[in-house]
Parts: C-alpha cells; sequence; structure tokens
C-alpha cells in the first residue's frame, strides 16, 4: 500500500508549522521575554533555536523522512535488532501523554469562546474573573464535556487522513490563526498607554541575562518547537523527496517565533494599558486577559466583545493544530505496527486520552485529594513530560543522529530537494554531536532543580 504523504509544500510548512505552534506560544514566550531582558532575551531565544532546536528538528525530519514510518518503525528501520527502538516508543508514549493533559486545557479555551460569543465578560470585577474560573475548572462536569468536544473534534480531522484531514485542515486554521493574531495586534496597539507594554517587551535590558536566562530561552525553543515527542518525526515520514528537510524546518521555526512574538505585541501592550503587568500561567489566559480586555475596551463595549471573542478563538486554533500532531503521533503507530486500520487506530487513541484526561480534569476539582508523590493527576502529566520525557527523548535523538545514524544517510537526505553546502552540513553535524547534548543536558539538570 503507497504511503500517505502531503500533497503540497505549503502543506508540509503549515502542517509542521500548526505541530509547533500551541498555547505555549500566547502566553509563555511573551512572558518569559518580558521578564528575562525584553529583545535581549528574544535574540538568545533565536539563538538557541539556531543552535540547538533546528539541528533536533532536522535530525528529527531526516529519521522521519528516511525510514517513511511511525516513529517507532522509524528507528526499528534505521537501527535494527538494536534497543534504538525504545526511542521511537518514547516519542509515542510522550505525545499520548502530553495529548491527555493538554486536552483538558484546550477543552478550557472552548468553554472561554462560548463565554466571550454570549458576552459573558461584560460587567465582571476582577475578582469575578478568578472565582468563575476556579469555579469552572474544578466543577466535575463542565471541563469533561469540552474536553469530550475538544477531543472528538482532533478524531474526526485525524480519521479523514494526512492530506484530507492534516494538511486540509492545517491550510484553514493556521491562515485563520495568522489573521486573528495581526488584527488582535492592530487593536492591541491602538490603545492608550500601549507604547509601555511594546517596550516592556522588546527593550532590550541586559541587566535581567543571567545563566537561567539562557537556560530559559533553550527550554522555551526546545519547547516551542514541539521537539522529541514525535510530531515532527511522525509528519516528516509524510514529506515526499522533493521537499526540502533544511528550509522547512528554517520556515517551521519562523512562523513559530513570528506568532509568539505577535502574541507578546498582544498581551503587553493592552495589560500596560490599564496598568496591570500580566502574570503567567492560567491565571493570565484565563484570569488576567478576560479583565484588561474588558478595562482596556470597556469604553467601547463592542470592541471589547470582538477582541475577547478573537482572542479565545485564536487560542482554541493554536490548541487543535497541536492536539492534532499529538494524536496522529499515537494514530500513525497503532495503525502501522499492529494494523489497525486508521479509524480504529484513531479511536482507541481518542478513548485512552479521553479516560486520562478526565482523570486529569477530576484531580483539579473533586480528585484533588489523590495525589501520587505530591503531584495531582494533571500536575504529574506535566513533570513527568515536560520535565523529564521531553529533554531526555530531545538527547538521544541528537546522540542517534549526530552519532549512530549513518553519515551518509544524513547527507543525502539534507542534499535532496535542493540541498544545503558541505560547510553547512558540517556545521550541523558538529553542532549535533558536541554542542546540542550539552545544551539539553543543561536544560534537564535546570528543570530538576540543579542549577537553583
Amino acid at each position: 500500500m503507497k504511503r500517505a504523504n502531503f500533497g503540497s509544500k505549503i502543506g508540509v510548512v503549515l502542517a509542521s508549522a500548526g505541530s509547533a505552534v500551541g498555547l505555549g506560544n500566547v502566553w509563555r514566550f511573551p512572558y518569559e521575554t518580558g521578564q528575562n531582558g525584553g529583545a535581549a532575551f528574544i535574540l538568545i531565544y533565536l539563538g538557541c533555536v539556531l543552535l540547538l532546536g533546528m539541528p533536533i528538528m532536522i535530525s528529527e525530519f531526516i529519521i522521519g523522512r528516511h525510514s517513511q514510518a511511525n516513529t517507532t518503525g522509524a528507528y526499528k528501520f534505521l537501527a535494527p535488532n538494536t534497543h534504538w527502538k525504545w526511542l521511537g516508543f518514547w516519542g509515542v508514549m510522550t505525545g499520548f501523554l502530553i495529548l491527555s493533559y493538554y486536552s483538558v486545557v484546550a477543552g478550557w479555551t472552548l468553554e472561554y469562546v462560548m463565554e466571550a460569543l454570549l458576552n459573558g465578560f461584560t460587567g465582571k470585577i476582577p475578582s469575578d474573573f478568578e472565582a468563575s474560573f476556579v469555579s469552572f475548572s474544578q466543577n466535575p462536569w463542565r471541563p469533561l464535556l469540552w474536553l469530550a468536544f475538544f477531543l472528538l473534534l482532533t478524531h474526526f480531522i485525524i480519521i479523514k487522513g494526512v492530506e484530507k484531514g492534516i494538511e486540509r485542515s492545517s491550510k484553514i486554521m493556521m491562515p485563520m490563526l495568522f489573521l486573528i493574531i495581526v488584527m488582535l495586534v492592530f487593536c492591541s496597539l491602538s490603545l492608550d498607554g500601549s507604547e509601555k507594554g511594546l517596550e516592556f517587551l522588546l527593550k532590550p535590558d541586559f541587566s535581567k541575562v543571567t545563566s537561567g536566562t539562557f537556560l530559559g530561552a533553550m527550554g522555551q525553543a526546545f519547547f516551542s518547537l514541539s521537539l522529541g515527542m514525535g510530531c515532527l518525526c511522525t509528519y516528516a515520514s509524510y514529506f515526499n523527496k522533493n521537499t526540502n528537510l533544511t528550509k522547512t524546518a528554517f520556515s517551521v521555526a519562523g512562523i513559530d517565533t513570528v506568532i509568539a512574538v505577535l502574541a507578546g505585541l498582544i498581551i503587553f501592550p493592552a495589560a500596560f494599558s490599564v496598568g496591570i503587568e500580566p502574570d503567567k500561567g492560567a491565571s493570565l489566559v484565563f484570569i488576567t486577559l478576560p479583565n484588561v480586555f474588558q478595562s482596556a475596551f470597556g469604553d467601547v463595549p463592542v470592541l471589547a466583545y470582538v477582541f475577547s471573542l478573537m482572542f479565545y478563538l485564536l487560542l482554541a486554533l493554536a490548541a487543535l493544530t497541536s492536539t492534532i500532531s499529538l494524536h496522529e503521533v499515537a494514530t500513525a503507530y497503532l495503525h502501522e505496527e499492529f494494523g489497525f486500520s486508521r479509524k480504529k487506530a484513531a479511536w482507541c487513541v481518542t478513548g485512552c486520552c479521553l479516560f486520562l484526561g478526565v482523570l486529569c480534569s477530576l484531580s483539579l476539582g473533586v480528585f484533588q485529594w489523590f495525589k501520587i508523590a505530591g503531584f495531582t493527576f494533571f500536575d504529574l502529566f506535566d513533570f513527568v513530560t515536560a520535565k523529564l520525557m521531553l529533554p531526555l527523548g530531545g538527547l538521544f535523538i541528537a546522540i542517534f543522529a549526530g552519532w549512530f545514524l549513518d553519515k551518509k544517510i544524513v547527507k543525502d537526505e539534507m542534499m535532496t530537494g535542493g540541498g544545503v553546502s558541505v560547510r553547512l552540513f558540517m556545521a550541523y553535524r558538529f553542532v549535533l554531536r558536541y554542542f546540542v547534548p550539552v545544551g539539553i543536558s543543561a536544560i534537564f539538570l535546570n528543570e530538576l532543580g540543579v542549577f537553583s
């Protein structure tokens, strides 16, 4: 049976970029930038993308396209009869676990889309927004309905296949996402006092740059580009031989970074225009920002309504492009390794993720008393994937591609579809073998608190 492929170059770029663009772009990147020297952090981040993120991304592309297989099958093909197959399985499990708890938060975005659509933010004071979010997130059934709805929405895109499902949805959602974010940036920058937020975000403040800033930038680059969770490797298996892997990687990283910076241009000017310095996490997206939007556009209720609705629609679209890629990792694994039909594989993934997602959601409310090693289910999934599985997965990908994989395979894949110069190839290989393992090890140890 002929393996599915993306049908166009733009489909390759938009689908891969959609995998990388997610909720973290909208709040984590702007916050990290603002708290770590503004433009100084952005420059360090860009350096980390080039020196850390790009080599890993290209490596995942090489592994996926050359093998033309799911993440586990790729390592079986490239390193038969070795233990490297477990690295592929590690990526599948990472993506699966992330999808399980990420879908809970993704469901929250739909609740806020609906509340914005029904004009539910009007007339609330700051304490109301906090009470509303706590009440909703701890509710035993409302978050579960949105979780199920979001997973089913992802599911029905997946079962349509690579070209008619993943690629077609990416061609619709990514331009929509970009259009919405540009419109929101324009509205935010038009507010009185927005220049303070712009200065906070983009003015270099090197006094805030520490060793922790470099580690934070490397961590943001790593997680923002969806490295080490099987998504890029799986998508690359659908690339055709005319795809230039290096150009595609640069395009994906560029789109991901631009959207993250534009998100900062929405959040900080709007927040500072009403004298609020936003903090991070769920409190920023679901508590602080609804208050900001109502305060900033209070004199023009129609603008407050439109801005809020568009922002949460943006969040939902960003979340959906990520859940599609995470779902596809596990679906392709079951489809190819166990011979399941695509539909059956997708239902297995959706059903299992729904079960784990219910546990994660309820752990924020009625089951919050039940903890494992001091973690609720939700926090445990977040900690294990973000601080253990992702860094270790990326580290071993670098070791595999830099030290184990046949140099000729790596060179041939990089030279296909337009290719790169010999100097660039040698630079990539040097950075992959030496700099990347050290950088990822530093991230890993920092996340575990070794340097604190």
